[in-house]
């Protein structure tokens, strides 16, 4: 269905992304100055500049301070408020990028050292690639972050979803004044969800409408969350039992209650009305193609995903190549085992049967799976020194992600903590049915999103500037994850357990599939049942896990080929600096080069990795 044609073109919207519309946010002395074609006096210092760049992007996004547990002193305000969602809201956060993007072009790079320089590199990328799509029509753009869609409320995106498990997680309470800022941030969730509310429908009206299969996810689950607000529920308990535990006085639940079982539950219901609207107008179609602006969309959000230039095409032979290579590697080991039959896939498919990989069912199942990712913890955890020459402390906590949120969730995801420590990371753990998992490919995901993966990456990049803690790049980050999971093997984690390495050798395989289905999906036009038999067939991936995972790609186009490209790319550097180094060449070092330099894009990647390879040889 084509746009009207009022809406901005995807070219209109990327022209206006230059210097010449950022004139009209800037202040007025610096305007004159960029009019005149010079650059405007630098009047703060590069640290005072990236800190005012992270204190803007927080000011539009307070929940993201509280998280990283800067929301203290002069910047306490953000503690009690949330985003503004409304299309208005959305519109003066891009010209508040767009002031930042100008300032960070402009401010002078001579005599600034490589780490600030670095800085300024993250800024101006990050913000550049977000404004390009807030550009677009539709949609929920992360800036720097991984989470883009074209959906704003959808099984796995959306305030009914994100909201309650922020305010549990990361909302503090540990005095009088952080409850306070828990009311008065529920007195907020109906205009946040109102504001979400306007865009999805706006974004119907123009044609988007999600395809049926999510929808039939999402409507259960938002009713689960309404009949939770009517009741009060989960955000009553959680400010109610935390007050509780830190001895605050007052009567929080007769404060909180009206709100969420009255303003909050009424959006909610206006929520799920607009979602039952789509619902009798959706159509199965997966993949962006079908959608309005749908090619150019997804093309946007595979140079987000990815930071590289790469097309559909180059990206699905990509992961079409590298799942044979990784699968010629799982043979002989499969061989080994007694599996001797069938492709890979079958054979995986068997192995995933056998009682002695199963965990048990129901409860006593879960509290074995709890068990066994705390051991892989404290193994790795000793590894580390091996390693990294800095270390970073590793505090997390493993939690299962609330049971409403699981059947439209993935299998596990992780990330640091506060940037202060006293929030720690977590590892979240899906465990709606315990036939998710197997015990050979449990402990990949425990060193992909906890050490030396998201966790331990995120405690480093918490040490930099508060700005480098904020902006995070998909490819760097994901491929950074698996390439947790190849240490982990290097450091033998696998070493003593054929079927462990087997589970590693899936999953890096099942990232090579992400490549050619998620592409599949979005630009070949494949359907969810042929992108599902991919998985099962062609690496014996457990249908209960991959239905969930192609619904995700459905919402979030692109963000999974961000894995396996950021992965081969840190291989690629590390081949090359052990090219260049030789016997001077030094794994901790090259390691502590990639962490230490934060979350960056790809070609900036390579100018840390520049840098390492110049040190080592002086």
């Amino acid at each position: 269905m084509p746009i009207p044609s009022e809406t901005i073109t995807r070219r209109q919207a990327i022209a206006g992304l230059g210097a010449g519309i950022s004139l009209l946010a800037l202040p007025g002395c610096a305007r004159q100055a960029l009019s005149a074609g010079a650059a405007p006096p630098v009047t703060l210092s590069p640290e005072e500049m990236l800190d005012q760049f992270a204190y803007s992007l927080l000011d539009n996004e307070p929940e993201r301070a509280t998280a990283l547990g800067v929301d203290i002193g002069q910047h306490a305000n953000l503690r009690s408020r949330l985003e503004d969602q409304s299309p208005e809201g959305q519109r003066d956060y891009a010209a508040s990028l767009r002031h930042r993007l100008e300032e960070a072009r402009l401010y002078p790079r001579d005599g600034l050292d490589a780490s600030t320089r670095t800085s300024f590199e993250v800024v101006e990328s990050a913000y550049a690639n977000a404004l390009e799509g807030l550009a677009m029509p539709y949609g929920d753009v992360a800036v720097g972050g991984w989470r883009n869609t074209p959906y704003v409320v959808i099984q796995n995106v959306g305030g009914y979803i994100d909201i309650p498990r922020f305010l549990d997680s990361d909302h503090p309470i540990r005095e009088t004044a952080d409850a306070e800022a828990y009311v008065d941030r529920l007195e907020q969730v109906p205009a946040y969800l109102d504001g979400e509310l306007q865009r999805i429908r706006s974004a119907r009206e123009m044609g988007l409408v999600p395809p049926d299969f999510l929808l039939d996810k999402a409507i259960p689950q938002m009713d689960a969350s309404l009949a939770d607000a009517r009741s009060g529920g989960a955000m009553v308990e959680s400010l109610v039992h935390r007050t509780s535990e830190s001895d605050i006085s007052g009567d929080w639940s007769r404060r909180a209650l009206p709100i969420i079982s009255g303003p909050v539950a009424d959006a909610l219901e206006r929520q799920l009305a607009e979602l039952r609207t789509q619902r009798a107008a959706a159509d199965g179609d997966p993949g962006m193609w079908s959608q309005p602006m749908g090619p150019e969309w997804y093309e946007w959000a595979l140079r987000a995903s990815t930071t590289t230039s790469m097309t559909p095409d180059e990206i699905h032979e990509m992961g079409l190549t590298q799942l044979e290579e990784i699968h010629g590697r799982m043979d002989p080991i499969l061989r080994d085992l007694g599996y001797t039959s069938g492709t890979v896939g079958d054979r995986m498919n068997q192995l995933s049967t056998d009682k002695r990989f199963q965990f048990a069912e129901g409860d006593a199942g879960r509290a074995e799976i709890m068990v066994f990712i705390r051991d892989r913890v404290d193994w790795i955890k000793a590894q580390m020194p091996r390693a990294f020459r800095t270390l970073v402390p590793g505090n997390l906590e493993i939690r299962r992600l609330p049971p409403a949120e699981e059947p439209g969730a993935p299998t596990a995801y992780g990330g640091a903590g506060s940037k202060d420590g006293t929030i720690p990371g977590k590892m979240w753990i899906n465990l709606h049915t315990t036939d998710l998992h197997r015990k050979y490919d449990v402990p990949t995901l425990v060193h992909h999103e906890t050490i030396p993966g998201h966790v331990w990456q995120g405690e480093y990049a918490n040490k930099l500037p508060l700005i480098r803690s904020i902006l995070a790049f998909n490819a760097y980050s994901e491929g950074w994850a698996l390439y947790a999971e190849q240490l982990a093997d290097e450091l033998g984690a696998y070493a003593d357990h054929p079927a462990w390495q087997l589970g590693y050798l899936q999953d890096q395989a099942f990232r090579a599939c992400r490549l050619v289905v998620d592409t599949g999906l979005h630009h070949k036009r494949w359907g969810r049942e042929q992108a599902i038999r991919f998985f099962t067939e062609r690496n014996g991936n457990k249908r209960a896990q991959v239905e969930s995972e192609v619904d995700r790609y459905c919402s979030w186009p692109g963000q999974a080929c961000g894995y396996k490209v950021g992965h081969s790319e840190i291989t690629r550097q590390r081949s090359r600096a052990q090219g260049a180094l030789g016997a001077d060449y030094d794994l901790r070092a090259f390691n502590d080069a990639v962490v230490l330099g934060g979350n960056v894009p790809l070609d900036v990647l390579a100018k840390n990795v520049d840098r390492y390879i110049a040190a080592a040889s002086a």
